[in-house]
């Protein structure tokens, strides 16, 4: 038995972090969030086109702006990777003001 723990952020901008809320930092959080959350949950895209966007996941709405460096999300990857699937579940939540994400893999039924 393996247990994989990819530790990540899925919004990782430090300087839109500590600044004062604005519509542009809350409408591209959202959207970076929102493109991640599909991505990585539906059930919908194929294999191909999931993997397809997290390779280019710079491309996505907002990526850059989110993760101006790609480390914090590169953990995510490595999940997909071992996991080949679509997350089982999908978390949302807030910190500090930011919508954030999170993704679970359960264990592969033989």
């Amino acid at each position: 038995n393996v247990l994989l723990i990819g530790s990540g952020f899925s919004f990782h901008n430090m300087k839109a972090f500590f600044a004062q809320p604005n519509a542009d930092i809350v409408q591209k959080n959202r959207d970076f969030d929102n493109w991640l959350q599909e991505t990585m949950s539906s059930k919908d895209m194929s294999e191909e086109d999931r993997q397809t966007n997290l390779i280019h996941w710079n491309e996505a709405p907002s990526a850059e702006f989110c993760h101006p460096r790609n480390e914090h999300l590169l953990p995510l990857h490595v999940c997909y990777g071992a996991a080949g699937r679509a997350s089982d579940e999908a978390f949302s939540l807030q910190i500090l003001d930011k919508q954030a994400s999170m993704f679970l893999w359960n264990a592969a039924q033989d």
